[in-house]
């Protein structure tokens, strides 16, 4: 019996690029007033440079866009003159900045009624994701029940780590789980490896794939396919 459906968030209950796009748009809007000698050192288009620059010199971030977006931000600011003091605290406040503008998200059509429908039916929601989205900051406080992020699971899926401590904390069997996602890689193949049924959110019209239990193209096809995998599920 199905008892619960876990969602990846980006790109699966909001486009992501919109969301991040304004996000470092706004963060470098104010460091061009806090911390000028950055903004003159860099533009938003060199952030990929020094994410790859902190990556190579610390990979054992790679898990964690929070860990990576603050490395990135304390090398520019080292690099752009800045004390190693200074560019803590400008860091930290840089990255408050940009993560307070990341959670202003615009859901996808249908998205909050359908987790309504599902939770009102009695399903345990859930949130597994990648990104540095928070459930309660982008308003489904009210309709998500839990939430696992890499940042704090220490991997990234399709790693079996965030499925694994998922069934811990809900203290169900594989079988008893479907995930939700976009990516499918990180969500379907990574889900299915750990037992759980799978909904392919397959948006963007990419090729059909057969690995994933089923497949959406809108997310309200998504109570009838979470019903027909209940029935398959008995």
């Amino acid at each position: 019996m199905i008892r619960c459906i876990t969602f990846d968030l980006d790109d699966t209950l909001w486009a992501v690029d919109p969301v991040i796009t304004q996000a470092n748009k706004t963060m470098f809007e104010w460091l061009a007033i806090h911390a000028p000698e950055f903004t003159r050192c860099f533009q938003i288009n060199d952030l990929m440079t020094l994410r790859k620059t902190v990556l190579t010199a610390q990979p054992e971030i790679e898990h964690s866009v929070s860990l990576i977006r603050i490395a990135q931000l304390k090398f520019g600011l080292e690099k752009a003159g800045y004390s190693k003091s200074d560019a803590d605290v400008l860091t930290d406040k840089a990255f408050e900045v940009f993560l307070h503008a990341r959670q202003q998200v615009e859901f996808f059509e249908h998205a909050r009624e359908v987790l309504a429908q599902l939770k009102q039916q009695g399903y345990i929601l859930g949130a597994l994701s990648n990104g540095n989205a928070d459930i309660h900051k982008v308003g489904l406080g009210d309709l998500i029940d839990f939430q696992f992020k890499a940042d704090d699971v220490g991997q990234m899926k399709p790693h079996p780590l965030m499925f694994q401590q998922m069934l811990a904390h809900t203290k169900l069997k594989p079988e008893q789980v479907i995930h939700v996602g976009d990516n499918y890689q990180h969500d379907v193949e990574g889900a299915n490896a750990e037992g759980l049924w799978t909904v392919w959110v397959n948006i963007k019209g990419e090729e059909s794939q057969r690995l994933a239990s089923a497949e959406i193209s809108c997310l309200s096809q998504l109570p009838q396919r979470v019903a027909d995998i209940t029935q398959q599920a008995r």
